[in-house]
């Protein structure tokens, strides 16, 4: 008898596992797709085939889901590690190579990212995940900085390059991200 209470229970963890991802799934799509001021538990739990007491059996509130969207987003979403550039000569070269990364970052988040900025100033919940990607985003920055002697100006310039935004407004420019660096480094710190 033991062993099948186990198995039921084990069962039953399972279900609970997949009902629950098919929340936090619904919950991203929805975020990236019509923006997190737009999601409602609702629409979460139509996404998602289940009852909005089912949502809220999974989430107390809106800010658990989105904590469970944005911790998930994160897992799935990685920011460049700094580490892919530190053997990478100071200044221009090292410069290329992260922004070659951060770029292709905000290139595979794009909608994600645009829903988030566009509605983070009405959505409290995604206010602090927001401020935590942009002190990584000047963290990386400051230590492209290190061990390298920029002119004056030569650090805000690359802080400005390296934001989400600043990236956004150049691909609405149409420019590739090939053609963005080059802007940024060949023009905009070397100029």
């Amino acid at each position: 008898m033991a062993g099948q209470r186990k198995y039921v229970q084990n069962k039953r963890a399972e279900a609970k596992a997949r009902t629950r991802e098919k929340i936090v799934q619904a919950a991203m799509y929805l975020h990236r797709t019509i923006g997190p001021r737009g999601t409602t538990i609702s629409a979460i739990a139509e996404r998602a085939g289940v009852q909005r007491l089912t949502v809220y059996r999974h989430f107390p509130d809106e800010s658990a889901i989105f904590q469970a969207c944005t911790s998930r987003w994160t897992d799935d979403h990685p920011m460049p590690d700094p580490a892919a550039w530190q053997d990478i000569d100071p200044g221009p070269p090292r410069i290329r190579a992260a922004l070659a990364k951060l770029y292709a970052y905000y290139d595979r988040s794009e909608q994600m990212l645009a829903a988030a900025a566009r509605d983070e100033p009405d959505v409290p919940a995604i206010q602090e995940p927001m401020t935590r990607g942009r002190a990584a985003i000047a963290d990386m920055v400051d230590g492209l900085l290190e061990g390298w002697q920029p002119r004056p100006g030569d650090a805000e310039t690359l802080h400005h390059a390296a934001k989400f935004r600043t990236w956004q407004s150049l691909n609405e420019d149409g420019l590739d991200d090939a053609a963005k660096i080059s802007l940024v480094v060949d023009k905009w710190l070397s100029g």
